[in-house]
């Protein structure tokens, strides 16, 4: 399995960038993580104690994005990328919902370095993940829903061999290959732009690259997509 980036968007957006992470053979049969819930809190605590008396579009780490939507003809009043929706909602009220343990880590490391963060299951996931244009004839199923939808072509989206599994580069993922306790291998994507948000990615792959042996065992590895090496071998079945 690869993940490949298209020359298309690095065309369009050359310092983009990928930090991933993939596991391998991880456990999650605890019921609930009392520390990862307590890094959430703290994670949602501290960025709203930051966010609630700033104007949150111009912070680096969404203006860039709002920015990369606007060059796609993509509203990002109507669409906001994962990471401006999710401290938006945390700007206005320092809660924020517990999931799973995967989930709840991916996001408390998310929130605490502001930057979009995916994770999919590789089990339910089919040949090379891809960053792409959508084609005619892409399919889409929406997060809690088992209907499919059409994806118009041309919009940027994560996909693979089966099906886009997120649409609009960082705005919504869908739900056939969500994070649930049974998941074994999981691929953590972790968008950003070299000179704007490097930093943040890179502190937030490290983070995960800590935490998910200490809680869930498994193997890990890490890899880096930029315009000078666009794809990697996930060296993965």
């Amino acid at each position: 399995m690869f993940f490949k980036v298209s020359e298309e968007l690095f065309a369009k957006f050359p310092h983009f960038c990928v930090a991933v992470v993939v596991a391998e053979g991880i456990s999650d049969q605890e019921s609930s993580s009392a520390e990862i819930e307590e890094m959430l809190f703290s994670a949602v605590q501290k960025i709203h104690d930051t966010l609630k008396d700033s104007n949150l579009k111009e912070r680096p780490e969404v203006a860039v994005w709002r920015e990369a939507f606007r060059d796609l003809d993509i509203n990002p009043n109507r669409f906001p990328s994962s990471i401006e929706a999710l401290l938006k909602r945390i700007a206005k009220k320092p809660q924020f919902p517990s999931i799973n343990n995967v989930v709840n880590l991916v996001n408390a490391i998310g929130i605490k370095n502001m930057v979009p963060m995916g994770a999919h299951d590789l089990g339910k996931t089919k040949g090379d993940m891809q960053i792409r244009f959508s084609r005619e004839g892409d399919i889409f199923t929406p997060f809690g829903s088992s209907e499919l939808e059409e994806v118009p072509p041309g919009e940027p989206v994560y996909a693979d061999d089966l099906e886009v599994r997120t649409r609009k580069w960082v705005w919504r993922q869908g739900e056939k290959a969500k994070i649930t306790p049974q998941s074994e291998r999981i691929f953590f994507p972790i968008d950003g732009f070299k000179g704007i948000t490097e930093t943040n990615i890179l502190s937030a792959r490290d983070e995960l690259v800590e935490n998910l042996p200490k809680f869930f065992g498994g193997q890990i590895r890490t890899y880096w997509i930029d315009a000078d090496s666009p794809q990697a071998d996930l060296q993965t079945d």
